[in-house]
């Protein structure tokens, strides 16, 4: 390798030197109510990304996205399609915890999501999950597609043009919202298949054709 090529490679950014960046963060006020910094965890050449709104309680405490209970759903989803917490990425818009589960503010918002978009940018994934309304409407936002509302986008395969390449996004339900409305566990189960069986289309399949996107 080259002098030249040496230096690029130095220059590379890596999922480690954000999240020691995030772990040094006071862009917005959240860092001084939160107890861990929680920048996300999975393989930086993750085929699927999955991203929430914010860390909550447990996952303020263990400095880990989706280890509560919402997260054991999210592992049994996982499992049901073939993969686990090592084949993915997980993160959220947010690295700190609002207070008291609060929404996000739009100007925390702003300050924080940069950092996700790095990741993403690093990561290159084929398959983008929205976990949630708000994470669907800010991923909605920054591929310029028009976001009808979290039940209205559910389960529904759009695809973008990101990294050279077709990237697929899926919004689907929080799995925090199924614990609190048991019925929507189904509803995220059905939306999982298709994530499943976009992944297996798709290695089968690059170009996706008539996949029957919106």
């Amino acid at each position: 390798m080259n002098v030249h090529g040496q230096k690029n490679k130095a220059l590379k950014e890596t999922l480690r030197d954000i999240e020691r960046e995030i772990k040094k963060c006071r862009k917005c006020e959240l860092w001084r109510t939160k107890t861990n910094y929680v920048p996300g965890e999975g393989k930086e050449s993750a085929r699927v990304v999955f991203i929430g709104e914010a860390p909550g309680r447990e996952e303020d405490k263990q400095g880990r996205p989706f280890v509560g209970s919402a997260g054991k759903l999210l592992d049994e989803l996982l499992e049901g399609i073939g993969l686990s917490r090592e084949d993915v990425f997980i993160g959220n818009v947010l690295k700190c915890r609002p207070p008291k589960n609060r929404d996000p503010k739009p100007e925390e918002i702003d300050a924080c999501s940069p950092y996700l978009i790095r990741q993403l940018d690093i990561i290159k994934p084929d398959v983008i999950v929205c976990l949630g309304r708000h994470s669907a409407s800010f991923i909605f936002d920054f591929f310029n597609l028009p976001f009808r509302g979290i039940s209205r986008e559910r389960g529904n395969i759009k695809k973008v043009k990101a990294w050279n390449k077709d990237v697929y996004v899926i919004p689907v339900y929080h799995p925090a919202a199924a614990l609190y409305r048991p019925p929507l566990k189904d509803t995220l189960i059905e939306d999982f298949r298709k994530i499943g069986s976009l992944l297996e289309t798709k290695k089968n399949n690059p170009t996706l054709v008539d996949f029957g996107f919106e």
